[in-house]
């Protein structure tokens, strides 16, 4: 793996900043490469915020710790990041680690709250769907209802039936982006979906 030095810690932060905040940068499709320079990182003033996270993670931990951070809004800002970050950072790792029990939880509650499954996912007049109101809420995890969409591809419905030009248009994107970086056993997941919603029948 790359070395991490203060410039690759701030090579990594624009391009992730780039990918989660720009409709038209790809981290994947640019394969991480922007038009940063050494000269240019020599004279930001922050730059040595960057040389504390690269002596602090691998670029691996550190990108992880960077898309944890984006997710929760908090990363535009380099000093943020050496605030709060870790905190963010930790509850993300927590997520993925335990990725198999939090989306059975979060089934459960889930179904918890409905009498038929499909109410989770209509848009009523005005109103944004059961399950992206439990997301944007903090009831249930983002990853869940990623895996849900990746199961079910219920987003283009929603595309097309939600009348917001605020929320969605953000929630769309920060899933999408997010979606990418996102590793688990599909297969796996709907198993236990479907064994959940048996249960309920």
């Amino acid at each position: 793996m790359t070395e991490n030095t203060g410039f690759a810690a701030y090579a990594l932060w624009n391009a992730l900043k780039l990918h989660f905040t720009s409709e038209s940068y790809d981290y994947f499709k640019y394969n991480g490469k922007t038009n940063v320079s050494k000269q240019t990182f020599a004279i930001r003033k922050d730059k040595y915020q960057f040389y504390k996270l690269s002596r602090k993670f691998d670029l691996e931990q550190l990108k992880n710790f960077y898309i944890a951070n984006f997710l929760e809004g908090n990363g535009e800002w380099v000093g943020d990041l050496l605030q709060d970050g870790d905190g963010n950072y930790a509850k993300w790792q927590k997520r993925i680690q335990s990725l198999t029990y939090t989306f059975e939880s979060d089934i459960i509650r889930l179904l918890d709250r409905v009498d038929n499954p499909n109410e989770l996912l209509v848009v009523k007049q005005n109103q944004f769907p059961k399950l992206m109101q439990c997301a944007t809420q903090g009831d249930i995890c983002l990853e869940t209802l990623i895996i849900l969409d990746n199961i079910m591809n219920y987003f283009p419905m929603w595309e097309k039936e939600i009348y917001d030009d605020i929320v969605w248009p953000n929630f769309k994107m920060k899933c999408q982006k997010y979606r990418p970086f996102l590793h688990y056993e599909k297969e796996k997941f709907k198993q236990i979906l479907k064994e959940k919603i048996k249960e309920y029948a």
